[in-house]
Parts: structure tokens; sequence; C-alpha cells
């Protein structure tokens, strides 16, 4: 059993007890209480401020917040991996505008993200000040690892937020209502400092396992750290720090506890979650059965189905056939990528070619909008997969392997290209090719086009998983690829007007929106 899965029970009775920064009709930053009295008598016992950690965590897989706000599939669906789809081209309006670099500050999924990364930094912030308040109840080991893990979670929430809208508000305490019409927007550079500082704490505290007992999966640890601190870093393009970066993935690597899987395409196979590949994951879970009128995270009571959505998002519209249940045809794959991923190995477990479903199998599916006839294979939903009680849809349990081992290779792989070391990047880059049986690059193979040989491996390694979005904007290259995308303007997200106008123009909207 595994720790969110396990607990799940246990999300609910604090999301019940705890307030939280969101309501249907209320500022993300209005921290009013709800329940102040439970509030005020929760966090006493280590098993209650237990709880509270797991209400933190919980908000990393939120994925209905003011929408469906799945953030991989519409990462995907903003790259050039992938369109909007759907039914047509007004089933998520939203969506199609990423897609098409069309956003404004009122049609976007700009709103839910904001929020969903707020509340969880505004449930970090609660619980570090609860175990700090209550210190005495706790042993120290425990409080100093929950304050570990409360500030890991407190950066990735922050780190979502710097890449999605570059300057916003660090806020680092529970605050009152009357604050959020005073809070300045910081810029990203103290964006990324708070994020470091925050990680830095959490590796330097001792009480951090370096691996976890299988009852603990899902939980950070000494590896994780290290990957988003040096992930973070290479995401600021600081090229004197690229040895840096270079240092922390290379302490994952030297951990012993990760190796690449045989078999490229058993990676995304639920017997295979928490595998030798996994550094980290976010965990869905079957076993809260809900329906439709409980899977959106709203309100100042969070009710949801524990499902992952992208899957029930990425199949085959009225699907009938082998392999596979019916989807709802988002994120088909565009030609390009099919183009760039032809010949390669890892071809046929990352696209479902549709048509030859047709051919070979007799399947049948509705064309959705932007059809291509190709579809996300790596979280495809698979019929034996499917649950067996409430909203079936909604109920997915694919988790989502959002730090690979494989990915932590070509980041170590990039950062010392970029520090100088081409002999390392290309012994990691090597690795990652002979997994799939590609030939490895030779020693004469340096400097630009090693680096860009790094790049295209990203983009067939971890093509749909999404991170191509972010790799183009980090890069310089997303104008050059993206149709649409404009320098200046959709490196980042419109901070949501509902935002701005809620706090009476505190907010201040990023350029050319």
């Amino acid at each position: 059993m595994r720790f969110l899965k396990i607990y799940s029970a246990k999300i609910w009775t604090l999301i019940a007890l705890v307030s939280v920064l969101t309501a249907c009709s209320d500022d993300f930053l209005d921290v009013e209480p709800i329940g102040t009295q439970l509030e005020s008598n929760f966090y006493q016992t280590e098993e209650e401020a237990f709880a509270g950690l797991i209400g933190v965590y919980d908000v990393i897989g939120w994925q209905g917040t003011d929408g469906w706000t799945m953030q991989m599939g519409l990462l995907n669906a903003a790259s050039d991996e992938c369109f909007a789809g759907g039914s047509n081209a007004s089933d998520q309006p939203d969506w199609v505008a990423w897609d098409a670099f069309s956003l404004t500050p009122l049609i976007g999924p700009q709103l839910g993200l904001w929020r969903k990364n707020y509340t969880g930094i505004y449930r970090a912030n609660l619980l570090l000040e609860k175990i700090e308040e209550n210190r005495g109840n706790f042993s120290e080991s425990f409080a100093a690892r929950v304050e570990a893990e409360a500030k890991f979670l407190r950066a990735w929430f922050y780190f979502d937020l710097v890449r999605l809208f570059g300057n916003v508000p660090i806020i680092t305490n529970t605050i009152s209502p009357e604050d959020a019409f005073t809070l300045k927007q910081a810029t990203p550079a103290e964006v990324y400092a708070q994020i470091e500082a925050d990680l830095q704490d959490a590796r330097a505290t001792v009480e951090l396992p370096e691996t976890l007992p299988p009852d603990q999966l899902g939980r950070t640890n000494q590896d994780v750290v290290a990957a988003l601190l040096g992930k973070v870093i290479l995401f600021q393009n600081d090229e004197s720090r690229m040895g840096e970066a270079a240092g922390y993935f290379q302490d994952v690597i030297d951990s012993g506890n990760y190796f690449l899987m045989d078999n490229f395409g058993d990676i995304f196979l639920e017997e295979n979650e928490w595998g030798p590949e996994s550094v980290f994951e976010i965990q869905f879970s079957d076993n809260v059965p809900g329906d439709f009128g409980c899977c959106f995270n709203s309100g100042p009571v969070n009710i949801s189905t524990e499902g992952n959505y992208d899957v029930q998002f990425f199949g085959m519209r009225d699907y009938a056939g082998p392999l596979y249940s019916a989807g709802w045809s988002f994120c088909p794959i565009t030609l390009d990528l099919v183009d760039r991923m032809t010949g390669d190995p890892r071809f046929e477990h990352t696209i479902i070619d549709g048509n030859m479903l047709k051919q070979t199998a007799g399947a049948t599916y509705t064309e959705g909008y932007q059809n291509t006839d190709y579809f996300i294979k790596k979280y495809a939903p698979l019929a034996e997969n499917l649950a067996t009680d409430g909203a079936t849809p909604l109920e997915w349990n694919n988790n989502k392997r959002v730090i690979r081992y494989a990915d932590v290779l070509l980041m170590a792989a990039e950062a010392y290209a970029r520090s100088g070391d081409d002999g390392s990047a290309r012994i990691y880059l090597n690795q990652v090719r002979q997994r799939v049986g590609l030939q490895p690059y030779p020693g004469s193979f340096n400097g630009q086009a090693l680096l860009d040989a790094i790049y295209r491996e990203r983009s067939l390694e971890l093509a749909t998983e999404g991170h191509r979005f972010w790799d183009l904007v980090r890069t310089g290259r997303a104008a050059e690829v993206l149709d649409g995308f404009e320098t200046g303007k959709h490196e980042y997200l419109p901070i949501p007007q509902e935002e701005i106008e809620l706090t009476q123009g505190a907010l201040i909207q990023n350029p050319n929106y």
C-alpha cells in the first residue's frame, strides 16, 4: 500500500476541518477560517499533524480546480506534441485557448492553476505554523521531517507558479484578508530564491530519509529534493550554475536507488508504479468513488474523486475494440510528433495508431475535434483498469510519473554539456539511448551538436508527459516551433482577471495581455 492511497479517507476529514484559500466567490487570498474552533484545536497530536501533511500532498494531485485543469494534459496541448482536441472547438475553450495561444485574462486555464497552487501554499504555511506552535507535542524527529516535507511542497507549488505566471506574490505565512490588497508580486528571480531556500532547508534536514519503505511511497525523500533542486537551477538558465545543477542530479544517480527498466513499454503499467525508474509520482486511486457532481476542487470544502482525469481525456471517443476503454479524445497527437518519432523504438509505446487499430482489430471510434487518428498511449485508458464503482471515467488510478530516472539522466546530460563537461553529458545521454537499442553517440560528438541531441532525446523519451512546452520556453525555441506563440507574451499565462479584480488591482497583469 502507498502513502496517499492508504490515507485518502483522512484527507477528506482534514479538508472538512481546516480552512482553505479558495471559495467559489472569494479571492484565493481570502483566508477567513472555516470552522475556526475546529482549526484551533487541530494539529495537537502527531496523528493530526500527519493528516495535515497529507492535506498538503493532496493538492499536488488536484486536477479540477475551477474547471478541468489537469496540468499534464494542458501542457501537452500547449506544446507541439498534441492539439487540444475534445468533441468540438467549444468543448473546453480554456484548453483550446492555450493550444492556439488565443489566451485572454478571462479565457484560459489560469484561474484554476493559480488557485490550486496557492491553496497548496496556504496549507503548507498553515502546517508549518502549527508545527512550530505545538512543537512540544511532537518528537523532534517527527516535527523536523514534517517541516522538511512542507517546505518541499511549498517549493513545488511555487515552481509551478513561477513557470506558469512569472511575477507572483511570495506568501510564507498565513495572512489576513486585508493583506490581499497590499501584496506585491515578486520577480521570478525572487521566487526562485524562495524555492531554493525551501529546498535547501529540506535537503539539510537529516530526518528526511534517503529511501522510503513501501508504505510511505508518495512522500518526498532526499533524492526527490535533489532532483527538484537541480531542475529549478536548470530552468533559471544561469550558465555559471550548470555545474551546480549537475551535482544535484549526480547525487540522485550516485544514490544507486534507480535504474532504467529494460523494456520502455513497461514503465507506465500499473504494476510498475513506483518501479525502479520512478523518482517521484503523483498518486491517484480508485478507492474514493464519486460522481460528476463532486469532481471539482472548489469551494471551502474540496470534494473530489482521487482518480486521474487525464486518462479519460486522452482516450478515443466512443471507442469500441480491444485493449482500451472509451475516452473523450483530448490531446490528439500532432503529425509533427508522429514524424519526429517515426522509426524510434519508443513510438509504439508512446503513440496509439488509430488507423492501425481500425484495420487490424476492427476498432471504431468517433473522430473528435482536431483528430489526427493518433492518441496518447502512456496514459491511455486500458480496459483492464476501468473502475468498478462510482463515475468510472473519473476513477482511473494511473499514477503520473512526474520525475523519471531517464529525465534525471537527460537533465544531468544537459547540465554537464552546458558546463563544458561533454564526456559526462554523453555518458548519460547514451544510457537513455542504449536502453531502447539506439546507437550511442561517439566521443567526437561535442558542443552544440551534443546539446541539440540531448534536447531531441528529451522530446522522444519524455513525449506526452508534460515536459515539452517548458523545454521549448526555457531554451528559447518556443516561437520558432509553436504556431501562434509570441515572444514576450506566451512564456506565461495571464494573471487571472478574477484575482486582479478581487485584490482591487494589487495584482498587475502580465505584459501584452
